[in-house]
C-alpha cells in the first residue's frame, strides 16, 4: 500500500535546522490565512527524497490545524545552479494558475537567506498516498494497473502544457537541451569527483564519450520539446486518499524547457534498475526480475502515454534516451555521495551507498547500449490488432471461445513476448550466427525462470498425461528435492490440448519463444513420451529434469540410407545383450542433439528383424554421454543450422544401454510414436499459426509504411486482395486446427487422425503463403536476416515433410475418405 504523505516525515536532521521563530514570522506575514497562534507551532523533515530539503509545517491541533510543506536549499557549499528552489515556485505557480496539471498549490517565495539560512518557498500540504516502492506491494493487481495508467496520464498532462501561454517561453532553451545536459550534468560531476572525494570512474568519460555521439537529430530540432520536470517517477506523484488518480506532482528542482522524451524514459527507470537508498548496490529492474500482477510492461506503459499524449512511439533512439537517464542519475548520486561525505546530504545516512551505487548506474548505462534490442518496434496494440478479440466473445456464444483462465495465460504470455522475446530476438540471432554459436545465450536461462516464477511454464502438459505421472512419482522418494510448490509447476495448469493451442499459437510468433517456456520441440514430444509411457524410474531420472528445464533432449528416428517416412525402413539395430541392449546405426535430423544441455536421445530402432512388420520397432532412452556415440556433423535448413539447438547427424556404434531404458517393452515403438505424434504434430500446426500471424503483422505495417510508384503499398488494390484473401485461408486454418484439437481431447489420437492429418496439411502450406507474400512486400529485406521472415518461412517449409510429409498425411485423409464412402 501507499505511504500517507503525513506519515513520511521524522525528526528535523542537526544539518538542517533552522530558525522556527523567524519562519513562523515570515509565515504569518506573507501566507494568507496563516494562524497566528506560535505556541501550536511545530516543524518536522520529510525522510523521502535526496535533493532540497522538504518539511512539514503544523499550525494549531484538531479541527484547527492546518499543514503547508516548505522547500528550501540545503545548507553549506553547493554546486553552480544546483537547488534552485526559486525556478521550482516559478512553474508550479504557472502550472497551478493556468493548467489542470496536477500540482501543489504555491503560497510565497522567500529569497531572504537571512530568514532561515537559504532560499525557500511554501506550498500546501496534499493529504493523499506516495508509493516508495514501483512494484506496489500489498497493492491489489487490478490497482496496480490503473495506478500505472494515471502515472502515465499525469505525464501526459504535463507535457501537453503550452509553455509560450502560461508564461514560461523563457524557461529554459528548447533546441539542442540533451547536448546541453550532458555538458551540465558531467560539469557536475567533474565537480563533485574534483578533490577526489569520491574519485572519478573512467567509465563515465566512455558514457559521456556514446552519448556526444548518439545524441537524436530530433533533439536539435525541437521536435520534442517542450515542459520537462526532470525528476518524474512513481514516487514523486501524490495520489488521491483513495482513488486511484494523481492530484500531485511534486520535486521539480530539475524542471526546465527542453526534451520531453528524457522525462519518459526517467519514468522507466524501474524497468531497467532497482536502486534503493538503503540498500548497498543497484540490481536488476522488473524488466528482468519479473513484474508484479497487475502492473503494466515497459511497452504498454510507454504505449499509454503515447496515446494520452499523441507522441509517436519511442522506439527508434529509446536506447540513448535510457542511457542518459542512467548517466544523469550516475552524476546526481555521485553529488549525493559528495554531499554526504561534507556531511549536509539531505538524505542523512541513507546517502552512504550512493557512490558505489552511481559507479553501477554507470556500468548499468554501458550495458544497456551493448544490447542488439531494447524496445519492440511496434507499440504493443499494434502486434496484437490482427489476433482475434476472443475478449469481446468471452460472454458470447461460439464454439471455440477460451475460458478465462486460457485468456489471462494468453494475455500474460503476449505481454511476456512483447517484453522479453521481441527486443532479444536479434541478440539471440547474432549469437546463433556467431563463433560461439553452439552456446547458450545467458539471457535464455534468465527468461526461463521469469516464465516459471510468471506460471507460463510446461504449458503443454496435458491433464491427463500429468495425473498419470504424479501417480507414477508419489510412492517414490523425493530425490530432487523439490517443495510441494516445485513440484505442482512441474505439470503446467493442468490444460487441455484445445485450451493450449490458444498459447502455442502466440509462442510460435518467435523460433526463440517456445524453448523459453520449455514447450519447444523435440522436448515437448519427448516430455510427452515419458509422461505417457515412461515407468517410475524414467520419470525419475529424465523426465523430472527435462521439466525442471535443466536438460534438453532430442528424438532419434530419421535415417540418411532410408527414407524413414515409412518407418518399417529403418536399419538402427537394438540388440539384447544382457542387462542391456546394443545400438548400431546413423541417424540424422536428430533435432536438439546439437545443443550444449542436450542429455538424452529417444532413439526408434529395430529389436527384432523377423517380427511383424509394426512389431519390429521399438524406442529406448539413450544417455547422449554413452560411449559410441559420435555427433558427426549439425544439419542445415536452408542455410540456418538453427544453433544453438541444431539438427544432428549421429553414428551409434557399440552404445551399450541398460536394458531398463527400454520404453513399454520391445517391439511397442510404433504404438508409443502414433501416441506421441498426435499433439506433437498439433503443437507444430499451432506454432504455424503464430508465425503466420507474425508474417500478416509485419506485412500489414510494411504497406503502411514503404510507398511504391507514388503511393503506399498498402493503397494498391491487388495487394489488399491479396491481404484479405491470406486473412481467410489464415482463420479457416486457425478453426481447423483447433477442431484437430478438440477431437484429440475428446477422442484420442486414432479416432482423431483424420483431422489431425488434415491440420498438418493445412497449417505449414497457409502459413508459407503468408510469409512469402510478407517476404515479397518487404522485397530485399524479407530474404535477409534483418527481418524474421526468412527463418519463420525456412521452419514452416520444413513442416512439410518433417512429422510426416504432406504424401503421408494427404493418403490418410484420402483413404479415411473411402472407407465412409464405401459404408454408404
Amino acid at each position: 500500500m501507499g505511504s500517507s504523505t503525513g506519515d513520511l516525515v521524522t525528526r528535523v536532521q542537526s544539518a538542517h535546522r533552522f530558525d522556527h521563530d523567524a519562519l513562523f514570522r515570515f509565515a504569518a506575514d506573507n501566507v494568507s490565512g496563516f494562524p497566528t497562534n506560535q505556541s501550536q507551532f511545530k516543524v518536522s523533515q520529510f525522510g523521502h527524497g535526496q535533493s532540497n530539503p522538504t518539511f512539514l509545517i503544523e499550525v494549531g491541533s484538531g479541527s484547527s490545524l492546518k499543514r503547508y510543506v516548505l522547500r528550501k536549499k540545503p545548507p553549506g557549499k553547493l554546486l553552480q545552479s544546483a537547488h534552485a528552489v526559486d525556478r521550482e515556485f516559478q512553474v508550479l505557480r504557472a502550472l497551478g494558475e493556468h493548467t489542470q496539471v496536477p500540482v501543489p498549490k504555491v503560497f510565497c517565495l522567500c529569497t531572504d537567506p537571512t530568514v532561515i539560512g537559504t532560499a525557500f518557498y511554501i506550498m500546501e500540504f496534499m493529504e493523499g498516498r506516495i508509493f516508495i516502492d514501483p512494484k506496489l506491494p500489498n497493492v491489489a493487481p487490478e490497482k496496480r494497473n490503473a495506478i500505472y495508467r494515471a502515472t502515465a496520464k499525469a505525464l501526459a498532462s504535463l507535457h501537453s502544457a503550452d509553455v509560450d501561454a502560461i508564461g514560461l517561453e523563457k524557461y529554459g532553451r528548447r533546441g539542442n537541451y540533451c547536448q546541453r545536459q550532458i555538458d551540465r550534468w558531467f560539469k557536475q560531476y567533474l565537480a563533485s569527483t574534483s578533490e577526489g572525494k569520491p574519485e572519478s570512474n573512467p567509465k563515465m568519460f566512455e558514457l559521456v564519450d556514446w552519448l556526444r555521439q548518439n545524441i537524436p537529430a530530433e533533439d536539435s530540432t525541437g521536435a520534442t520539446s517542450g515542459l520537462v520536470h526532470g525528476d518524474f517517477r512513481i514516487d514523486n506523484l501524490v495520489f488521491h486518499p483513495s482513488e486511484d488518480r494523481v492530484i500531485g506532482i511534486i520535486d521539480w528542482e530539475l524542471s526546465t524547457l527542453g526534451n520531453q522524451m528524457c522525462d519518459v524514459a526517467y519514468s522507466c527507470m524501474h524497468y531497467i534498475v532497482n536502486v534503493q537508498l538503503d540498500k548497498e548496490h543497484v540490481s536488476e529492474g522488473l524488466e528482468t526480475t519479473g513484474l508484479p500482477e497487475g502492473i503494466l510492461t515497459m511497452p504498454e506503459f510507454l504505449l499509454e502515454y503515447c496515446s494520452a499524449s499523441g507522441k509517436p512511439w519511442p522506439a527508434a533512439n529509446w536506447k540513448f534516451y535510457v542511457a542518459f537517464s542512467l548517466f544523469r542519475a550516475a552524476s546526481i548520486y555521485t553529488g549525493v555521495y559528495n554531499r554526504w561525505l561534507m556531511g549536509n546530504a539531505s538524505a542523512g545516512e541513507r546517502a552512504r551507498n550512493t557512490g558505489v551505487q552511481a559507479n553501477e548506474l554507470v556500468e548499468s548505462a554501458l550495458g544497456y547500449i551493448a544490447r542488439e534490442n531494447v524496445l519492440p518496434e511496434h507499440p504493443p496494440s499494434v502486434q496484437r490488432d490482427l489476433s482475434p478479440s476472443y475478449e469481446s466473445l468471452l460472454d458470447g456464444s461460439g464454439r471455440f471461445i477460451p475460458n478465462r483462465k486460457v485468456l489471462e495465460l494468453r494475455q500474460k504470455l503476449i505481454k511476456f513476448m512483447e517484453t522479453h522475446i521481441y527486443p532479444m530476438e536479434n541478440e539471440f540471432s547474432k549469437l546463433a550466427q556467431s563463433d560461439m554459436r553452439w552456446t547458450v545465450h545467458p539471457q535464455e536461462e534468465k527468461l526461463k525462470e521469469m516464465a516459471k516464477r510468471e506460471g507460463l511454464w510446461n504449458l503443454f502438459v496435458p491433464v491427463d498425461s500429468a495425473a498419470r505421472a504424479r501417480r507414477e512419482l508419489a510412492a517414490t522418494e523425493n530425490k530432487h528435492n523439490l517443495s510441494s510448490k516445485s513440484f505442482d509447476q512441474l505439470f503446467g495448469e493442468g490444460l487441455t490440448n484445445l485450451e493450449y493451442g490458444y498459447l502455442c499459437e502466440i509462442m510460435g510468433r518467435s523460433v526463440w519463444a517456445p524453448q523459453v517456456f520449455n514447450c519447444g520441440a523435440p522436448d515437448t514430444g519427448n516430455m510427452e513420451v515419458i509422461l505417457r509411457y515412461g515407468n517410475k524410474e524414467q520419470i525419475s531420472e529424465w523426465l523430472i529434469p527435462l521439466l525442471e528445464g535443466r536438460i534438453r533432449s532430442g528424438f532419434a528416428m530419421t535415417e540418411p540410407q532410408v527414407a524413414s517416412s515409412d518407418a518399417t525402413n529403418i536399419e538402427c539395430s537394438i540388440r539384447r545383450q544382457g542387462d542391456s541392449y546394443v545400438i548400431n546405426g546413423t541417424k540424422w535430423w536428430t533435432s536438439g542433439a546439437m545443443d550444449p544441455r542436450c542429455r538424452v536421445l529417444i532413439l526408434m530402432g529395430k529389436t527384432d528383424f523377423n517380427a511383424p512388420k509394426h512389431k519390429q520397432q521399438s524406442m529406448i532412452l539413450v544417455d547422449m554421454r554413452t560411449p559410441g556415440i559420435r555427433v558427426k556433423r549439425p544439419l542445415t535448413v536452408f542455410g540456418f543450422d538453427d544453433a544453438p539447438h541444431g539438427h544432428a547427424e549421429i553414428s551409434f556404434e557399440n552404445v551399450i544401454v541398460p536394458a531398463k531404458n527400454i520404453l513399454l517393452g520391445e517391439g511397442r515403438g510404433f504404438e508409443i510414436a502414433q501416441g506421441r505424434l498426435g499433439p506433437g504434430r498439433l503443437h507444430h500446426c499451432m506454432r504455424l499459426i503464430g508465425a503466420a500471424e507474425r508474417g500478416m503483422e509485419l506485412m500489414a505495417q510494411r504497406a503502411l509504411s514503404r510507398k511504391t510508384f507514388g503511393k503506399f503499398i498498402a493503397q494498391h488494390g491487388s495487394f489488399v486482395s491479396d491481404l484479405a484473401k491470406l486473412r481467410v485461408e489464415l482463420e479457416g486454418t486457425r478453426l481447423l486446427v483447433l477442431e484437430a484439437a478438440d477431437h484429440l481431447d475428446k477422442f484420442g489420437n486414432k479416432k482423431a487422425r483424420g483431422i489431425l492429418a488434415m491440420a498438418k496439411v493445412a497449417a505449414p502450406n497457409m502459413a508459407l503463403k503468408v510469409l512469402d507474400t510478407a517476404i515479397q512486400v518487404h522485397g530485399a529485406a524479407g530474404v535477409s536476416s534483418d527481418t524474421v521472415l526468412a527463418h519463420l518461412w525456412a521452419t514452416a517449409r520444413t513442416l512439410r515433410i518433417a512429422d510426416g510429409p504432406d504424401e503421408v498425411h494427404l493418403g490418410t485423409i484420402g483413404k479415411l475418405e473411402l472407407q465412409r464412402a464405401s459404408k454408404l
